[in-house]
């Protein structure tokens, strides 16, 4: 009985990971394929890695920016990005572009690009700074029988700072839209943050709390909801705000170009890559391709999940019906046995007068009530045991647990719900009505006199 209500406990778990994960992945395929949209005119501009450190003294050639653990390591930290530790030892290492979601931007001198404002066609051109707070994780990979080292920082969240300018704020979308507490930032504000869903947790504070950011309090006046995969972590302040906390003045990671119309997109972002051939310009047609691919990699993945989920409910089904038949005969090899060892006893039933449905519902009786109270311990044992039970029997039972962006792994959690029990209990008595069946009715035809000579 615990075999049968934990496969389909097992089942169901796996079912809901599945669809939960397929939700929350179509959500938010179109949360940022939606918000793209609503930047045709935007071109990204970051520095090219071959370039990190440009436009910094700092050794030979200008290029110190970067040093070991792929943090910052600051003006001059070391030539050519010699054995400079980086200025956020143990904490930010590896920190600008945020790192959980591909590709981690260089700091770039805003100074140097005031031009880009000057290309026909240019309506703004808007410095953001973004830098990842988290820890660094080490875990060992091996290639050809060559085993490695890697480091990746895990993100606990993102700041991005936005110039938080009335000119800037009320024309282009540079904050979230999805505000769903508090209120958004403004312009002329400073010492305040929007947070995310994923923050307000992290940080255990809501609207009117007030948070430490790299040894900084800020007032959170807003929590946003995700508009695509990389507002999950993000939270926002002011420009300026940004650039104190993490000794950054006069840097941004990117610079958000805006055209005044889509059809300037294409020659604005030519321009820039011919100006500046150390930036890495991208639009938002091409980030929607990226997205295209994205989400056809992720389908993928998604039905391989599916195909999982339907080779453990197949093998499932089969495990619930040898797990039917094993308890069917069971009760019928018990009861027979029974039959044989009160021969004697329905002999003298059946001599004073007792019927034959008296002895049959009686025999009856006992199957079902011996069947129900195997049925509740086996409830008993599947309630604490389903999971370790299902992952013995579904050997697929996490098989949709993949990562997907910043979703991470998704966790199976089995457990029985209460109509699962009733079912149970439910089945139970029906297996051992059909198992009591035939004998019972054995016993019922038995003849005293034959009966009374058995030994």
């Amino acid at each position: 009985m615990a075999i049968m209500i934990s496969v389909p406990a097992g089942i169901a778990a796996n079912q809901n990971s599945a669809q939960n994960v397929a939700l929350n992945l179509t959500n938010t395929i179109n949360e940022t394929a939606a918000t793209l949209n609503q930047t045709l005119t935007q071109i990204e501009c970051t520095l090219t890695p071959s370039f990190q450190g440009y436009g910094f003294s700092g050794g030979s050639g200008g290029y110190g920016g970067f040093g070991n653990g792929g943090g910052y390591g600051g003006f001059g930290g070391g030539a050519n990005g010699g054995s400079s530790s980086g200025r956020f030892p143990g904490g930010l290492a590896g920190a600008f572009g945020g790192g959980a979601f591909g590709g981690e931007s260089s700091p770039l001198n805003m100074s140097l690009y005031s031009d880009i404002s000057s290309i026909q066609g240019v309506s703004a051109v808007v410095p953001i700074l973004q830098v990842t707070e988290g820890q660094n994780q080490t875990f060992t990979a091996t290639f050809g029988g060559t085993s490695r080292d890697f480091t990746r920082l895990v993100p606990y969240y993102i700041i991005e700072g936005i110039p938080l300018n009335s000119s800037y704020i009320d024309n282009y979308p540079i904050l979230p839209t999805n505000i769903t507490a508090g209120s958004n930032l403004e312009a002329g504000q400073t010492g305040v943050v929007l947070l995310s869903e994923n923050n307000t947790a992290y940080f255990g504070v809501g609207v009117g709390g007030s948070v430490d950011i790299l040894g900084e309090n800020f007032t959170v006046v807003g929590v946003h909801g995700t508009s695509g995969v990389s507002d999950t972590l993000t939270l926002y302040m002011d420009l300026s705000d940004a650039q104190a906390i993490t000794n950054d003045t006069g840097e941004a990671t990117s610079l958000q170009v805006y055209a005044d119309t889509a059809s300037d997109v294409s020659s604005v972002a030519s321009a820039i890559s011919s100006l500046h051939p150390e930036l890495t310009v991208t639009t938002a047609q091409q980030r929607l391709s990226d997205l295209t691919t994205l989400q056809n990699n992720y389908n993928a993945e998604l039905q391989n999940a599916q195909n999982a989920v339907n080779t453990t409910q197949s093998t499932a089904y089969e495990e619930i019906v040898v797990a039917i038949v094993a308890t069917s005969l069971i009760v019928l090899f018990v009861m027979l046995y029974t039959v044989r060892e009160r021969t004697k006893e329905i002999g003298t039933l059946k001599a004073i007068g007792f019927s034959n449905w008296t002895v049959m519902s009686q025999f009856m009786l006992e199957g079902v009530m011996l069947s129900l109270i195997a049925g509740v311990v086996g409830i008993a044992i599947g309630s604490v045991a389903a999971p370790t039970l299902s992952t013995l029997l579904l050997p697929h039972a996490t098989a949709t647990g993949f990562r997907i962006a910043n979703f991470g792994r998704t966790d199976v959690t089995v457990s029985l719900s209460p109509q699962l029990m009733l079912i149970g209990l439910g089945a139970a008595a029906a297996l051992g009505t059909l198992g009591s069946l035939y004998p019972a009715w054995r016993a019922s035809r038995t003849r005293p006199a034959e009966a009374m000579r058995y030994e």
